[in-house]
């Protein structure tokens, strides 16, 4: 009456230590590459962010410069927003220029350097028309 029930195969009797370890394994890999992928994206997202409070700062800075008449050659500077910043104004030179030729407009370089609490400076090259008293 006693009855043993037959043994089940080798093969259906589940996971091995081994087999578990590194399915873990696997796991663990899988995860620190997530995790490292989360953090490259939370640096490149700040970048971003401080990049455009940069350009703002700039914006504002171009929007008061004063008119195209009115801005002579030289160097300013300042502070705005916490963000230092200088404004040099020179004659544009280059060589298909002509300085003494007669023209009503003059091109001007405007060179702006704005510099952020993290110390990176950033430069923006301009050419600016401004009049002339030739006719």
């Amino acid at each position: 009456m006693f009855h043993s029930s037959p043994r089940p195969s080798s093969c259906s009797r589940g996971f091995t230590l081994v087999e578990s370890l590194v399915a873990l394994t696997v796991m663990m890999i899988v995860l620190s590459a997530i995790g490292r992928l989360g953090a490259s994206s939370l640096r490149a997202g700040r970048y971003v962010e401080g990049h455009l409070a940069d350009i703002e700062n700039v914006q504002q800075i171009l929007a008061v410069l004063p008119g195209r008449n009115d801005l002579a050659n030289g160097a300013a500077t300042g502070e705005l927003a916490g963000r230092r910043w200088r404004l040099d104004v020179a004659p544009f030179s280059a060589e298909f220029v002509d300085p003494h030729a007669p023209t009503r407009w003059a091109p001007e370089t405007i060179v702006l350097t704005v510099q952020g609490p993290g110390g990176v400076p950033l430069r923006f090259d301009m050419v600016r028309l401004v009049k002339t008293g030739a006719k």
